[in-house]
């Protein structure tokens, strides 16, 4: 997180990209922040819908001519 914000955390976060280090200096932040813990229960939801529009665009109904 050295090179960002925090509250530029909230959807790597989310998303699970963030590595060991960034991923607890996020938990801190997130303690202490009402406004990311806000934008995290927005985005709560983010990485579910993301597989899905990841498992409907190679459903064989979608690759056939």
């Amino acid at each position: 997180m050295s090179a960002s914000s925090p509250h530029f955390d909230v959807a790597a976060y989310a998303l699970g990209v963030l590595d060991d280090d960034e991923t607890e200096a996020f938990e801190r932040h997130l303690d202490g922040c009402a406004q990311c813990r806000a934008e995290l229960l927005e985005n709560q939801e983010l990485p579910g819908l993301l597989d899905a529009l990841k498992s409907d665009s190679v459903s064989p109904e979608r690759t056939r001519p």
